[in-house]
């Protein structure tokens, strides 16, 4: 069934599903639920429903690992499980937490908040009050979107404060000042108070009992800019607030200023990463950097004292140099350490320097070399860390495991995640697929031994925002394809981080054409060695990874069998005007400028999407709640496909979730299990 099915007209500013903009709109709505039983009726079969519940059941295991954050000497985690589906927030000291069945202490269960406030209430975080740890800032969100309510809640009393700190939805962020202060950082208020991107234009200072709407205004940016934060720096001798102006996605400009506003402007690029502790500065800008003298390579992490910094020194220490296959993903402080998150050719590598004239280091050992490790700092405020580390290390084929590293000493293991499918005889091997421009183009592959030449392949990619999408321990892939007999591929393409700054600018603006290419590119290699053949590729990408999906459909038809594009952008004409769409421009480029459009519009498949073409089988999903990436994007596409005459087209739409594939666990095993029946039904593999 198609509401209201019209021509598609050539202009791209010509659009005849713009009404499938309207989110809540009874029309759109009733298309989309239309739309959604359409496919339900297909392919929501009783191996969908035992795939569904599978899922949900390893999702809900209560051997999974509660992850931990420590505040004072507690320890913290939100839970959920098939009793607790939106989950209980808790809280257990260290001691207890190692034991086999800790001894938790509930401080706010979810569900039945939700049943007595008749609200769809899903968790979004805590803040506590530093050091006394007694208060937090609560965020919850109406069905999974990022606009939340911020309420404060007694630890003690477990119960919200009733004259407290509370505020209606929006895209907020508040920090504690002190316990009477907070600084909103929020769009809330009415005209003036958001960017075009949708986020907080002003910093308030806001005292408890005040109304948030008369709150002095203590910082603010221009309209067209991103967005604004201010938070404490609690390692200052004296008090002072940071203030950040987000003037675009990737430049933010930092000032240290106190109560009244900022004071002092942070004299570094607007392009690079910051962060300053207990006397100490680092920073890595993304374009070369001449200063002192001298010229600093993008992705060189230097430091320096803080206060020679701010005095105008600029004799820098050079912490990290990068190499074509050797990239900082990030870094953190911890107690008296600085860490530092590499990846050495793809494998994961981490360093911890203890900041002196000499800044000594050592490296933590054990890491995969195929696979995901993480690090980061048990202690949520850097000021009361005193350098443990938590660590979960998995490949594609073990599960996480959580360790404590102490610091100076060995990681102890804390918590194993149990396997969730068999993966016996699976093999993990990496690749590289030659690109259109001659790049090489890494990819790796999990499946059975042996090349047959018809493997059922599932592929996944991203390639943008500078983030690394590196081949984890995945229930979902492991479960419903690899057990099966399948194989999985997961592609490191332009536009990603994997590779460092270099990689990440090749697949932006005019480069996100190859980043499309290097998928492909993989795609092919894949027939080329034997593994498959085009039609049991069945691909999936969400996000900005639906932009990639669908230039797969209009530009590559022929090197897949099906596509699963979720969450997606795909307009690019408009995506700008849409939800959060402004603040990605440094990434894609600016629809409105002619010369922008130039190579957007060859990448906007909602506009290159043509009749009597050879596209594969795809099914479009998105949430109705998700705030970030309009649901128009994917709505739209379904539409102007239908109506072109293509058959194979299916959408899929539930009421929540958020930017996600659900609200809850079960939410999120039923969208993943849909999209993984029609993917095999679609390569020809009912497995």
């Amino acid at each position: 069934m198609t509401i209201d099915a019209r021509p598609t007209l050539a202009q791209p500013d010509d659009d005849p599903y713009v009404w499938l903009e309207e989110i809540d709109g009874t029309r759109a709505t009733a298309w989309a639920d239309a739309e959604s039983a359409l496919t339900m009726s297909r392919y929501g079969s009783a191996t969908f429903a035992a795939d569904r519940d599978t899922l949900t059941a390893i999702l809900d295991r209560p051997d999974n690992v509660p992850y931990p954050a420590r505040r004072g000497d507690r320890l913290f985690n939100l839970w959920k499980d098939a009793r607790n589906p939106r989950g209980l927030w808790r809280t257990t000291d260290l001691a207890s937490f190692r034991t086999e069945k800790p001894d938790w202490d509930i401080l706010l269960d979810l569900d039945s908040l939700a049943a007595k406030e008749g609200e769809d209430w899903i968790w979004k975080g805590s803040i506590t009050l530093p050091d006394d740890h007694d208060r937090a800032l609560i965020a919850l969100s109406r069905g999974g979107g990022d606009a939340v309510v911020i309420r404060e809640f007694d630890l003690g009393a477990r119960d919200f404060v009733q004259s407290g700190f509370h505020l209606p939805e929006s895209k907020h962020s508040v920090a504690w000042l002190d316990r009477d202060t907070v600084l909103l950082s929020s769009p809330y208020g009415g005209e003036g108070m958001a960017t075009k991107s949708g986020y907080a234009r002003t910093v308030r200072l806001w005292t408890r009992g005040a109304d948030p709407l008369v709150a002095p205004v203590i910082f603010e940016t221009k309209l067209e800019n991103m967005s604004v934060w201010a938070g404490p720096d609690r390692d200052a001798r004296t008090k002072r607030i940071v203030f950040a102006d987000k003037t675009g996605f990737f430049d933010t400009v930092r000032w240290i200023g106190d109560r009244s506003g900022p004071k002092r402007k942070i004299e570094t690029p607007s392009d690079a990463w910051v962060s300053w502790h207990r006397g100490w500065f680092v920073i890595k800008p993304r374009t070369p950097w001449t200063v002192g003298g001298e010229t600093h390579a993008p992705d060189t992490l230097l430091g320096i004292g803080f206060d020679a910094f701010l005095d105008g020194d600029r004799r820098f220490t050079r912490l990290f140099e990068p190499e074509p296959r050797r990239s900082l993903q990030g870094f953190f402080w911890s107690g008296e350490t600085l860490v530092l998150s590499i990846l050495d050719n793809l494998r994961p590598v981490f360093e911890v320097l203890t900041p002196s004239a000499g800044w000594s280091r050592t490296c933590i050992a054990d890491m995969p070399e195929i696979g995901v490790a993480s690090v980061w700092s048990f202690d949520v405020e850097e000021h009361q860390s005193n350098g443990d580390l938590l660590a979960a290390i998995q490949t594609p084929t073990r599960p996480a495991s959580l360790f404590l590293v102490k610091q100076g000493g060995a990681p102890e293991i804390l918590k194993r995640a149990p396997e969730t499918f068999n993966a016996a005889g699976l093999v993990v091997s990496r690749h590289e697929a030659e690109s259109v421009d001659g790049t090489r183009i890494p990819y790796v592959q999990v499946g059975p031994a042996g090349e047959t030449g018809d493997a059922p392949v599932h592929m996944t990619g991203y390639g943008g925002f500078n983030i690394s999408l590196l081949p984890h321990y995945n229930s979902a892939i492991g479960k419903l394809w690899l057990e099966r007999g399948g194989t999985s591929v997961t592609a490191n393409i332009r536009g990603g981080g994997e590779f460092g700054t270099a990689w990440h600018k090749a697949g932006m603006r005019e480069g996100k054409r190859l980043s499309h290419d290097d998928f492909a590119a993989i795609a092919a290699d894949l027939v080329r060695r034997g593994v498959t053949r085009p039609e049991r590729i069945a691909a999936e990408g969400g996000s900005n990874g639906g932009i990639l999906i669908s230039n797969m459909l209009t530009r590559y038809p022929e090197r897949f069998g099906a596509l699963f594009c979720t969450i997606p952008l795909i307009d690019m004409r408009r995506y700008s005007k849409l939800l959060a769409g402004a603040s990605w421009m440094a990434e894609y480029g600016d629809p409105d400028k002619p010369e922008d459009w130039t190579f957007l519009g060859p990448m906007s498949a909602y506009h290159t999407a043509e009749p009597v073409k050879p596209y594969p089988p795809i099914l479009i999903a998105t949430t109705r709640r998700d705030d970030r990436v309009h649901p128009g994007h994917a709505r739209k596409m379904t539409a102007k496909l239908k109506t072109m005459g293509y058959r194979n087209v299916w959408f899929y739409e539930p009421a929540a979730g958020g930017h996600g594939y659900g609200k809850d666990n079960k939410e999120r095993a039923a969208f993943t299990a849909l999209g993984y029946a029609f993917l095999r039904g679609a390569v020809g593999w009912i497995s």
